[in-house]
């Protein structure tokens, strides 16, 4: 028997996730828990944990299935008894077995309970856009949306895992395996699995490397024609609620083509959220305005000093479930738009992958162009590298030049990191690899990955790296923390495939994001894209020797007294980065901040 007590302390670590309604099931060795965001069918009869017609099959589901009334039609044998997502999961689960993620389109993590086989199914959605951790050992498996909902178990010891703390520390997220916590593990994105006494049959479905699209990349106008029709297609799918779904609108060519394809698709004057400053440099509200007046959307401009992130810095802290070296931002957005009234929002994350909008992809091209420097022999390389100086810039083309080729499973771990193998051996006595990790995941998929455009395998080790550990773990984390359900229309399935399988030659970017833009002409009206890209940028640089200079004093003083820092070492640079030195830069500092005050706040040791 499952110890009592122990699912109510696990489901209610993550009450923030599911404030509607809360749901248990146990039997035997087996305890399933639930919270419930209602969206889809808000009746008490979709509850969840939810049991089928036989009694046999018990789900727990967390995320949304956006064509669960086409599934449902190809299952007119099943005596449906809700109106919801989860019901359709689990009679295609009962029809088709694991099969049944083919027929799924959405963001979803899956656990349903056979109790005639004794046999527990998991699943996680293609692009990990939601988040699933477990942990085993000989007599237990415990799994949850959160860490620290494991944790509440008290099952699982308090210690940081080194391997993933040093990734955390090189790319400001831990990825997969690892988790912060040691012997928890993630669930692999796009993989399924199967226990069963004791045994763990583990299996990919999808995977973003592997897969063609079935088009003729002939002509300009079609493949701009299809990344429309695929566009329209996902943002229609998202729409799916029995609550309003609002959107994001920073005014960029991302969020304004959501808003624009939301009405397109049948909704008509949607909500549309701006956060605008009085601040020149931070605001974007004129080009959101812009784009407001032309959908004609029930817009709501929300104005904010930027040191309101100050006032909300400890309650986005205390949101991270793992620590990560962005994410605060999203934590403010949402919620605030959260207080108004809404539980669904749409968001333009993820088109910078798909269409070539971050400096990375230009700066990979930049190395195939150079590729005859890699055919000089190593010791000529080290002799190059030896005469470029100091500096982060430097220190990672160092790095470049001393790699076997610039592939993309090579070049990718070194162009995203923030603290180089050197400087983490310096500051900690962690070994500083990622062979295990991210460099590993990408050498296994070298295969797939030479077969792909150029652009399309900087894209795919995007989703492997930071956009599936660190945007997509921000954005459902922070999100999550204030009871929002945020969607993603750029991380469709059909729509990744396509646009992956595009010939570099239509994706170059004439100007940003040139191939979205055009696909979806006349939607975006010039002054929004041909404008300067902004983001949210806000002055940390200046706010951490300033205003937080204290808090941060007080979290680089409680990690440098940590047996895996080099404290010394660590001060000396916070010293230098308050004195102004330009090698010091806030982003590799943070880092140190927000992992003490989350050890800290999580008792980890």
């Amino acid at each position: 028997m499952v110890e009592k007590g122990l699912i109510n302390r696990l489901t209610n670590a993550m009450t923030h996730r599911g404030p509607d309604a809360a749901g248990y099931f146990e039997a035997e060795s087996i305890a399933l828990g639930h919270r419930r965001l209602s969206i889809i069918d808000l009746s008490d009869a979709a509850n969840q944990p939810f049991e089928d017609v036989s009694e046999r099959y018990v789900i727990v589901f967390n995320g949304e299935i956006y064509n669960y009334n086409e599934v449902k039609l190809l299952l007119n044998d099943y005596p449906f008894r809700t109106q919801g997502d989860t019901e359709v999961i689990l009679a295609g689960y009962i029809r088709w077995g694991p099969d049944c993620l083919t027929h799924l389109r959405g963001m979803y993590t899956i656990v349903i309970w056979d109790r005639a086989e004794r046999e527990l199914f998991i699943a996680r959605d293609r692009l990990g856009v939601k988040p699933l951790y477990y942990f085993k050992d000989e007599e237990q498996f415990i799994f949850a949306s959160e860490i620290r909902a494991i944790l509440a178990t008290g099952k699982v010891k308090r210690k940081i895992d080194p391997t993933a703390i040093s990734e955390y520390f090189r790319y400001q997220s831990v990825g997969y395996p690892f988790s912060p916590i040691e012997g928890i593990l993630q669930v692999e994105a796009g993989t399924w699995m199967k226990i069963k006494k004791a045994e763990i049959q583990k299996q990919k479905y999808w995977d973003p490397a592997a897969k063609n699209f079935d088009f003729a990349y002939t002509s300009k106008k079609q493949v701009q024609g299809k990344i429309k029709e695929l566009m329209l297609q996902s943002v229609r799918r998202r729409l799916v609620s029995d609550v309003p779904v609002g959107a994001f609108l920073s005014g960029g060519i991302d969020s304004s083509a959501v808003v624009g394809l939301m009405m397109e698709a049948g909704c008509p004057s949607p909500n549309t959220f701006n956060i605008s400053f009085d601040e020149s440099g931070y605001d974007e509200s004129k080009y959101a305005d812009i784009i407001a007046k032309k959908f004609n959307t029930r817009h709501t401009q929300i104005r904010l000093k930027p040191e309101v992130m100050l006032d909300e810095l400890t309650n986005a802290l205390d949101a991270m479930d793992v620590p990560s070296g962005d994410g605060i931002n999203t934590y403010v957005v949402s919620k605030i738009i959260h207080q108004e009234g809404i539980k669904v929002a749409l968001s333009g994350v993820g088109g910078d992958e798909l269409f070539a909008g971050y400096s990375i992809f230009e700066n990979y091209i930049s190395l195939q162009q150079k590729r005859w420097l890699w055919k000089m022999p190593l010791v000529l390389r080290n002799g190059l590298s030896g005469l470029l100086g100091n500096g982060s810039k430097k220190s990672r083309m160092k790095q470049l030049l001393a790699l076997p080729s610039p592939e993309i499973e090579y070049a990718y771990p070194i162009l995203r990191q923030l603290l180089s193998p050197a400087a983490l051996s310096e500051l900690t006595i962690l070994n500083g690899t990622d062979q295990r990790t991210l460099a590993q995941q990408l050498i296994s998929k070298k295969s797939e990955l030479n077969k792909l455009p150029y652009f399309s395998r900087v894209t795919v080790a995007e989703y492997l790296g930071y956009t599936q550990q660190t945007l997509l773990k921000d954005t459902d984390q922070m999100s999550m923390a204030n009871s929002l359900e945020i969607r993603e229309p750029f991380f469709d399935q059909e729509l990744v495939e396509f646009v992956i399988s595009v010939p570099d030659h239509f994706k170059v970017p004439v100007y940003p994001k040139s191939l979205l833009v055009e696909s979806l002409k006349p939607l975006l009206p010039n002054e929004i894209v041909h404008r300067e890209k902004q983001g949210f940028a806000f002055p940390w640089n200046e706010w951490m020797k300033k205003e937080l200079r204290s808090f941060c004093e007080t979290h680089i003083d409680g990690i440098a007294k940590r047996g895996f820092i080099q404290g010394d070492h660590l001060k000396k640079l916070w010293s230098r980065f308050l004195s102004g030195d330009p090698d010091m830069r806030w982003q590799e500092l943070w880092l140190f901040v927000v992992l003490d005050y989350w050890m800290e706040r999580n008792g980890i040791a």
